[in-house]
């Protein structure tokens, strides 16, 4: 079980594997997923993340909240009493299939979509003080010195605003803290894979899913990295979390919900565009 780092919820050069930038006089090689609810990680890097530990890189998972307020998938043990440690531990889970052992948490409460109720809330990760999360992070960032990082894009994938606020305090923390030589990456899902997803679910006369216009476009992915050797662990990682399955998925196609097992997407933001459609390279 990884250790925990509680918050108090309150108000560029190119680098060689096995060679990582030097902080406080370590070289490491270490990738920190930083996201805002339990699965998020998962679904965007799951894969990238496992092949990671398979190279003996360090791992570490930072989620901002757990994930509260999320929906509850039928026929699973949870309430919207015990939700946030029901995603808790399949966040752990989840990890432990991907291998991943140094799960963080910043401690604030999952914020809901815009304009519900749970938006008010003091606790709710959206009223957190910028200030103080980015000091959170960038004090990981030195004390787990990364050579890559890994979190959502400004967009949030689909707009949630916990997706937008860690991108934008992620963002923040690496440009102060992370050390010469580390990458910044964006998690992307690219237009023409959103339209194809779209398409699917309108044939099969599917209501809800993925907001209609969401991805970014395609000429903006700059990797588009292979897991397949890596789907088992992610496929497991992904059942981990129960709660969250949605009945939308099961009416894409066989080869979409492989295709979502083995590719992951990336925008880089901050660092060189790997020469391979290599995140760790």
């Amino acid at each position: 079980m990884g250790r925990d780092r509680l918050g108090d919820g309150g108000p560029r050069a190119r680098v060689a594997l096995g060679h990582r930038p030097a902080t406080g006089g370590r070289v490491t090689n270490r990738a920190i997923a930083a996201f805002a609810h339990p699965d998020d990680e998962t679904f965007s890097v799951g894969g990238t993340l496992a092949r990671a530990i398979s190279l003996g890189w360090q791992v570490t998972a930072i989620c901002a909240t757990r994930g509260e307020v999320g929906e509850i998938a039928p026929g699973t043990n949870a309430t919207p009493e015990t939700l946030g440690n029901v995603r808790e531990q399949e966040l752990r889970a989840a990890c432990a299939a991907l291998g991943v052992t140094d799960v963080r948490f910043l401690g604030y409460r999952d914020s809901g979509m815009d304009g519900t109720p749970e938006n008010k809330d003091r606790r709710a990760y959206v009223n957190a003080s910028a200030d103080l999360v980015i000091d959170k992070l960038a004090g990981l960032f030195r004390e787990l010195p990364p050579a890559v990082v890994f979190t959502f894009d400004e967009s949030g994938i689909y707009g949630h605003p916990d997706h937008k606020a860690i991108h934008r305090h992620v963002t923040a923390a690496f440009d102060r803290a992370a050390a010469p030589g580390a990458r910044l990456l964006y998690t992307a899902i690219p237009k023409s894979v959103a339209k194809m997803i779209g398409e699917q679910l309108r044939a099969a006369g599917v209501r809800g899913g993925p907001p209609g216009d969401f991805g970014v476009p395609d000429e903006e992915v700059d990797i588009r990295a292979d897991v397949s050797a890596f789907a088992e662990p992610k496929r497991k990682a992904v059942a981990a979390h129960a709660t969250q399955v949605q009945e939308w998925q099961a009416h894409l196609s066989n080869e979409q919900r492989t295709k979502m097992l083995t590719t992951e997407y990336f925008h880089v933001a901050r660092g060189s565009k790997p020469r391979d459609d290599d995140p760790l390279a």
